[in-house]
């Protein structure tokens, strides 16, 4: 029971993930099926992850639970809105929705990141003064403060003091980021080939 348990689930991620893994390299039609396979793989588990999520929630909003309620006249609204976009009867109602709802959310969302950001620097300050808090204050500050009208005169100096800042700084930091979850995914890739991880066996 515990060979059926733990290693039918890892030889099959080892010889799927080494199929894969030779496809890219010398048949890149079978890497091309397998990423097939695994994109309905990923559908399937969408669909039923929507209606776990619906039927939970449906048995909470006949219980009286006003949020729940709400998630599930909105799921099916967005539903009911996609098929009549699909048949005809409506147009572009998915995207109308998405742009008046979805979209004014994320934009507060990114405006109440600014502040979360300096008062966080305000918190650093509080409990310990080094460089390093120092320059993540002054750098939201000046951000933040580059990001708001100013004066003609004004912009003409610290706009191309921000710009070279974003394209040195930044870029390099994001870049650095890049490879850093480059090199983590490769070695959790290379865990999962050899079995050493296992987050299926759970």
């Amino acid at each position: 029971m515990l060979i059926l348990k733990r290693g039918i689930p890892v030889t099959v991620a080892v010889v799927v993930g080494l199929a894969a893994l030779a496809g890219l390299i010398f048949v890149p039609a079978l890497s091309d099926l397998i990423l097939d396979w695994a994109g309905f793989l990923a559908a399937t588990a969408l669909i039923m992850g929507i209606v776990n999520l619906l039927s939970i929630h449906l048995k909470r909003s006949l219980a009286g639970n006003i949020y729940s309620a709400i998630l599930v006249l909105s799921l099916l609204a967005v539903f009911a809105l996609a098929a009549t976009d699909e048949i005809g009867l409506t147009q572009d109602g998915v995207d109308s929705v998405f742009n008046m709802i979805q979209v004014p959310l994320e934009a507060a969302l990114a405006s109440l990141l600014a502040f979360f950001l300096l008062f966080a620097g305000v918190r650093m300050m509080q409990g310990r003064r080094d460089l390093a808090t120092i320059l993540f204050l002054i750098s939201t500050l000046f951000f933040l403060l580059t990001r708001a009208p100013m004066p003609e005169t004004l912009s003409s100096v610290i706009l191309p003091v921000r710009d070279l800042i974003q394209s040195i700084v930044v870029v390099s930091g994001m870049r650095g980021l890049m490879l850093g979850i480059a090199l983590g995914v490769i070695t959790l890739s290379v865990r999962l080939l050899i079995g050493m991880e296992r987050p299926y066996s759970s």
